[in-house]
């Protein structure tokens, strides 16, 4: 009995071992790698294109070429996770190498970053040193394996990972023996449960029916949908789908028809197919839409509620892809506009938050903060009216399907023409309608009011109305935002030359002012050019002159706004009247009484949030410590009984115009400069993090309103900062994905900190 005994014991003390020495890829490696790498590794902005966040894409290895160069001549091709190429071999074909192999004799790739990371902590919580260059513009080296001692000679403190605080000695000693023992990958593929599958199958169904009209609803559908995470009523928490063109129907395994732009020529039957989102989901590129089974009845009952017929079935082409209003002519267009409004916030968020990972390219023609509406579609000419639909939609072609360098400007300049030739044709078509009142404004639900932030080269939006009364307001009515999405979305190429950017950029200038315009029409016509000016102060004047159709100071308005600022009269009744629709009240920024706190709140954060009111809404004349702040700072605050509430200090930064691609800085505008913050997390890009107990906020805020420069910026820094090398920084850090999936759990996703700066 005690020999068995025995045995077993040893039996087990064996198998334990076993066990320890054999390190699993998806149990042990990926979240220590979700913990450590993700939040730099992810997206196209990966340095080295190295992704972290599958199997797959630790397979793929890395690449010398950059994704994001505004300057190349000639059009990338495309290195899509997932898309463009699987399986290693077929990585290597395209100029990837190995992070993982053992070549030479020598350890991994990523052994050796490691180890050179390893080899140089970094003092606790301490600014790093002023020549090691972090942030999205460092250039990247990514050294092949018979390079790494040359480039860890010159650049001693660059392992991994980078200029944070490193692995633990725990987590560091598991991934070097996984390398050593070959760099197992065990990684299963994310299946859909019982349920999603079930919804698969009826969308599935839905979208590849027969019939041309249907194929005209799918490919529109496909379009819109396509860089969607889309989830299910009832799903399992953490699974997303993704719709894709496949060359295998329904019931086989996803053949991806891998196109450069989703609206390419797919040179073959399409099948339209839903099929699960891999690896760790990042807060950047996670852009959701929820689908059920009462979405699919509003979708058949939008499109095929009335009769409508296909009279040619339209190709593929440039010019398909610059009119998208011809493209799908035959679909109604109220149906179109009203899909679009029913999740407005997703496709705002498409090309506000970006498909790309980093949207300077766009970000650089809107204001740092402004509020968007939309026109109700029973007001809006291209719907209601077929002869102004008919006589305007070849002129709302959008440019950058040809990318010729040399005939830039003649493109442009074409392109310019036709959209102020629309213009002019709305502004004579609005001239005759009824004049816009509130009934003209949509109401429809929670999505008809988003508030948009700018982080320079990033940007966010929400519903609802958040911060003080912007400065600009966009209207938009169905042209602006199907042109946007097309042209910002669908159309727009992250690996095109630099004429495609340059005609996107340019174009979409066209658009913010088209919205603008817009909304000036809701304003008195002799308060117009005053509100103009303010927004086109400077060279924003001669922009006007040169490209912008001239502004309608005629047509009557139908709200009864009067006195010297009826922008402000318009904004407070819309916060009156809109009050049901509008997901994010905001008495922190808007403080009208003497409380300015949320209610519902314990004692300690409602003093709290009283104390943080007083950076609100102050311009940086008066609050200077705004000159020292990053765009997008996230606060913590520690409560009593473990609570804890985040908030995000977004900086506003004002400009004389925003008209021109180049020369921001000279239309910059610094005293101007205001604090938006509100208790959410409102980026995808924390540029820094502090943290401070319930009992200490008052002390903070006036610390932060004694700052007057660098240094005692930096008292404030040493005290409650969370800086890159703090011991806890990965902790932090990730508190702020959890305060997301903690009030809002579809929104979650690991947060990226290529921009977290080294205050």
């Amino acid at each position: 009995m005690r020999y068995r005994l025995l045995l077993s014991v040893c039996l087990v003390v064996i198998s334990a071992s076993a066990i320890a020495g054999e390190v699993s890829y998806s149990r042990d490696i990926q979240p220590i790698f979700t913990q450590n790498c993700v939040a730099c590794h992810a997206c196209y902005d990966a340095p080295c294109q190295l992704n972290l966040g599958s199997g797959e894409g630790v397979e793929r290895g890395a690449s010398k070429a950059t994704v994001y160069d505004g300057t190349r001549t000639k059009t990338q091709a495309t290195t899509r996770l997932f898309m463009d190429a699987h399986g290693e071999p077929a990585w290597r074909r395209k100029d990837f190498h190995s992070v993982l192999e053992q070549q030479g004799g020598q350890a991994a790739l990523m052994a050796r970053m490691l180890e050179l990371g390893h080899a140089t902590p970094l003092p606790a919580n301490s600014k790093l040193p002023k020549d090691l260059v972090i942030g999205i513009d460092r250039e990247n080296q990514c050294p092949l394996p018979g390079e790494f001692e040359a480039f860890a000679a010159k650049n001693p403190m660059a392992g991994m990972p980078f200029a944070v605080t490193g692995l633990t000695a725990q987590d560091y000693q598991t991934v070097q023996r996984w390398l050593e023992q070959g760099a197992p990958l065990d990684e299963q593929a994310l299946q859909p449960s019982a349920g999603e599958a079930r919804q698969i199958a009826e969308w599935e169904r839905f979208l590849n029916a027969p019939g041309d009209e249907q194929g005209l609803v799918s490919r529109w559908l496909y379009e819109h949908l396509f860089l969607a995470h889309l989830h299910f009523k009832g799903g399992e928490p953490g699974h997303f789908f993704q719709l894709v063109r496949s060359r295998t129907p329904s019931g086989q395994p996803v053949d991806i028809i891998a196109t450069r732009r989703p609206n390419d020529d797919p040179g073959t039957t399409v099948h339209y197919r839903l099929m699960p989102i891999q690896g760790v989901i990042v807060h950047k590129t996670h852009i959701t839409y929820p689908l059920s089974a009462e979405k699919l009845a509003r979708v058949k009952s939008l499109f095929f509620g009335s009769d409508w017929q296909v009279g040619v079935v339209p190709g593929y082409g440039v010019q398909r892809r610059a009119n998208p209003f011809e493209t799908f002519e035959a679909i109604p267009a109220q149906a179109r506009y009203q899909f679009m409004l029913d999740n407005a916030e997703y496709f705002v968020r498409t090309f506000i938050r970006g498909p790309v990972c980093r949207g300077q390219i766009a970000t650089d023609v809107i204001r740092d903060n402004f509020w968007v509406v939309f026109q109700d579609p029973q007001h809006d000419l291209y719907i209601t009216d077929p002869a102004y639909r008919g006589e305007t939609t070849p002129l709302l072609s959008m440019p950058g399907q040809l990318d010729q360098i040399e005939d830039l400007l003649g493109l442009w300049r074409a392109y310019r023409n036709k959209r102020n030739d629309y213009e002019a044709l709305r502004t004579a078509g609005y001239a005759v309608a009824p004049a816009p009142d509130w009934s003209h404004i949509w109401r429809g639900n929670d999505n008809a009011l988003l508030s948009i932030f700018r982080h320079y080269d990033s940007a966010s939006v929400r519903t609802g109305l958040i911060g003080e009364i912007p400065q600009t307001l966009w209207w938009m009515d169905y042209p602006l935002l199907e042109r946007t999405y097309y042209q910002l979305v669908v159309n727009f190429d992250v690996f095109g030359n630099v004429s495609h950017q340059a005609q996107t950029r340019l174009y979409f200038d066209l658009i913010r002012n088209g919205a603008e315009q817009n909304f000036l029409r809701l304003m008195p016509a002799d308060a117009r050019s005053g509100l103009f000016s303010d927004w086109y102060q400077k060279s924003g004047k001669l922009k006007a002159w040169m490209d912008y159709y001239p502004l309608d100071r005629k047509t009557p308005s139908g709200l009864p706004l009067s006195g010297e600022n009826p922008k402000r009269q318009f904004a407070e009744q819309l916060l009156q009247r809109f009050a049901a629709l509008n997901a994010r009240p905001d008495p922190i920024n808007r403080c009208t009484g003497q409380h300015c706190h949320r209610d519902g709140l314990p004692a300690d954060l409602q003093q709290a949030e009283q104390a943080l009111s007083r950076l609100a809404s102050r311009p940086a004349s008066q609050l200077k410590v705004i000159h020292q702040l990053p765009e997008a700072t996230l606060l913590r605050v520690e409560a009593g009984n473990g609570r804890r509430e985040v908030y995000s200090l977004l900086r506003n930064r004002a400009h004389s115009n925003v008209a021109f691609m180049l020369g921001e800085d000279l239309r910059y505008q610094p005293r101007l400069d205001t604090l938006t913050l509100y208790p959410e997390v409102l980026t995808s890009y924390p540029n820094f993090v502090f943290s401070v107990p319930a009992s200490q906020v008052a002390d903070f805020v006036a610390a932060l309103e004694q700052v007057s420069d660098t240094s005692s910026f930096e008292t404030v820094v040493e005290r409650w900062g969370i800086r890159r090398t703090h011991p806890q920084f990965w902790r932090y850090f990730h508190d702020l994905s959890a305060h997301i999936r903690e009030h809002d759990p579809q929104e979650a996703g690991v947060l990226d900190m290529n921009r977290y700066q080294n205050l």
